[in-house]
């Protein structure tokens, strides 16, 4: 089990907002720094409704994991781009439905690797596992996935607002490809991403604020866009959508109608 060493306690930078950070801030979390709440506070007044859909796609998670477990039978998944630990975290879902599964948690950043841990615990019958790793860097990923998983047999894979940070377009869909393609039939694909719109253009400005003062840099696409990583897939009801109306149950109550976080789900055939 990884844990975080003195080199990596010394990449993380107290003194700049990150990502991770802030979005632990916005869920209730107490893993950040005041300069990240600074920064948050900032933000959700450029975009008063930035809370929402932090939420709507920590929620768009459990859902989309549930479903795959409970509906599909799916045993496995692969999940880059973790994020600080949180409430009902991949593995807990997963295992809750079925305590047989395997999770293999994906970060590159330090944040995330000092608190892995928290991702490690596991039910008897199942395993997780943590890599330090970047998403950009696949067949190392997949190799290292195989000694948790399977992978000649279905695998979720889950890329939750992670190709927000892969700037260039066609490599973001290329390594999304190269990930699926190296996966069984019978795979998923669970993505969201950050989007533009005519009709939202306080995102457009709360993401310009992010990017000229935190870290790492993102970058927003269009639905139609965020619809493209599913090309080639069986894309599931309701197709890409606000992370909040895919699939909703009453979790999501009191929350905004429309997020700027879209998802969607795609199989494999």
């Amino acid at each position: 089990m990884p844990a975080a060493s003195n080199e990596t306690r010394k990449r993380i930078k107290t003194d700049q907002p990150h990502t991770a950070r802030i979005w632990n801030y916005w869920l209730g979390g107490k893993d950040n720094y005041e300069v990240d709440q600074a920064a948050g506070d900032q933000i959700r007044t450029l975009h008063p409704g930035i809370g929402d859909y932090a939420r709507a796609d920590r929620l768009f998670l459990g859902r989309a994991v549930r479903y795959l477990a409970g509906e599909c039978g799916v045993r496995q998944f692969l999940d880059i781009g973790t994020g600080l630990p949180t409430a009902d975290n991949t593995h807990e879902v997963a295992q809750r439905v079925a305590p047989e599964s395997r999770i293999v948690y994906v970060d590159n950043d330090p944040i995330v690797l000092a608190h892995a841990q928290a991702l490690l615990t596991s039910t008897q019958e199942g395993r997780t596992d943590y890599l330090d790793e970047d998403l950009r860097n696949v067949d190392t990923i997949l190799e290292q996935a195989a000694k948790t998983l399977d992978l000649s047999k279905p695998v979720a894979l889950i890329l939750l607002g992670v190709v927000i940070f892969i700037e260039d377009e066609a490599e973001a869909y290329t390594i999304v490809r190269r990930l699926m393609n190296r996966l069984a039939v019978g795979s998923y694909l669970v993505l969201s991403h950050t989007i533009t719109r005519p009709d939202m253009p306080d995102v457009d400005s709360a993401v310009a604020f992010w990017n000229q003062h935190g870290t790492p840099k993102l970058i927003q696409r269009t639905p139609e866009k965020v619809t493209g990583f599913f090309d080639g897939l069986e894309l599931l009801e309701p197709g890409v959508v606000s992370c909040n109306r895919w699939r909703p149950d009453d979790s999501g109550a009191g929350m905004a109608a429309e997020v700027a976080m879209f998802g969607g789900v795609g199989r494999k055939a």
